[in-house]
């Protein structure tokens, strides 16, 4: 079993405070959050590597998303701070709780972004670097504030979500050709079904802080139901663009099709039911989908 920061933290003997603000400064990063969208950046390189692997650049690509990402994360506690202090789910955070003030969330948050991008540019290359600065500014500029007027909010957010796919694509290639887009459109789709199942589960806690979410807007929750079955079907056909572009084999293929049946599931009971245990259930799935999905294109590249 892996040792946790906090466990990490003690057994350096670190001050009971000064461990409390470390521990808040890494939640700060959205440590999971990250590490998916690092997978991601993983997927997309891979798939534009049709041959040896560049393991400098690669490593370099991973590490230079992973801080991105990181800063992202970070940067959007640090805007969303109110908004976390009026939402039990996120009352205890780092910020609302006072752990951490806001100038080191800023500060922090900035450092991570600029030490990121700073690593892409050289060790990937611009074209990837671009990607990333786009995806800092749609993701803090555009849908973070957007999630305060518009139901569409969930929507706008799966492009940000779906660049560092593309970025991956990009540090392997230098171009944007159809198989990175193949993977665009994969990140994108997953992320509805993800947050939708979220925002369901957690409606009344985003109406408290006055979040204009689907749930929150169509109580009823058809909308909610609806679209997370959607786009969980369309994940069906995308899945399999990889192999249809190709840049994907056989084993992909079967075990992109599979892991969309796996995900399709837990959504049409959501949709049946609209039950708060039938939304926790796709949100497992979705969970599960992005670790399992870049295992398949681990496994497909080995395979070559």
């Amino acid at each position: 079993m892996l040792p946790t920061p906090r466990s990490l933290l003690t057994a350096l003997s670190i001050p009971a405070h000064r461990r409390a603000w470390l521990q808040g400064c890494w939640e700060l990063t959205k440590p999971e959050i990250t590490f998916q969208v690092t997978l991601s950046a993983l997927a997309g390189y891979l798939m534009g590597t049709p041959d040896a692997l560049d393991g400098w650049r690669l490593a370099g690509t991973l590490l230079g998303t992973a801080l991105t990402a990181a800063g992202v994360g970070t940067l959007n506690h640090y805007l969303e701070r109110d908004y976390d202090a009026a939402m039990r789910r996120t009352a205890q955070r780092p910020l609302p709780s006072g752990r951490v003030s806001a100038a080191t969330a800023r500060y922090l948050g900035m450092l991570l972004v600029f030490a990121g991008i700073g690593l892409l540019c050289p060790v990937a290359n611009a074209l990837t670097a671009a990607l990333a600065i786009l995806t800092v500014l749609l993701y803090l500029y555009v849908y973070t504030p957007l999630k305060r007027r518009t139901p569409y909010n969930t929507l706008i957010g799966t492009v940000p979500g779906a660049l560092p796919a593309l970025g991956g694509w990009a540090a392997a290639t230098g171009n944007l050709a159809l198989g990175g887009w193949t993977l665009f459109a994969i990140l994108a789709a997953w992320q509805m079904p993800h947050f939708l199942s979220l925002a369901w589960m957690y409606r009344k806690d985003y109406e408290r802080a006055r979040y204009q979410m689907l749930p929150v807007v169509e109580p009823d929750g058809r909308a909610t139901a609806f679209q997370t079955l959607a786009f969980t079907a369309l994940l069906l056909p995308l899945g399999m663009g990889p192999f249809f572009a190709g840049v994907a084999g056989p084993v992909y293929l079967a075990g992109a099709l599979l892991l969309g049946l796996y995900f399709l599931r837990p959504a049409l009971a959501f949709y049946r039911t609209r039950h708060v245990q039938d939304a926790r259930r796709v949100l497992l799935a979705s969970i599960v989908y992005i670790p399992v999905w870049t295992g398949l294109i681990v496994l497909d590249w080995l395979l070559r």
